[in-house]
């Protein structure tokens, strides 16, 4: 399936005994009117924070769900109680937590 907008082609050098011959593909040329990925970051990281927030929401919201459990979490939960019971060590309080975070935002 080809993109709209894009051509795809190639090129083949011979050789000049024409014993071998290089085909090598160009790269697609976009149309001018079509926005790459990059331009539509730029575009986006301009936007104020309200509307980056609703242009991400609205992105996030059109993915599928592929990352929601059946059971809404709730045996990955239990998982994770268990090992913070078996090894108490390797967990943080919510307070150290918020410390580690704020580091971060320094």
């Amino acid at each position: 399936m080809t993109d709209p907008g894009v051509e795809r082609t190639s090129k083949a050098v011979i050789s000049s005994d024409s014993t071998y011959a290089i085909v090598s593909p160009i790269l697609p040329s976009y149309s001018p009117y079509m926005a790459t990925i990059i331009e539509i970051e730029k575009l986006a990281l301009n936007l104020a924070d309200k509307e980056r927030a609703t242009l991400a929401a609205n992105l996030l919201d059109s993915l599928p769900g592929v990352l929601s459990d059946e059971d809404e979490g709730v045996a990955e939960a239990l998982r994770r109680d268990v090992e913070a019971n078996v090894n108490p060590d390797q967990t943080i309080s919510l307070a150290q937590l918020d410390s580690l975070i704020e580091s971060r935002r320094r």
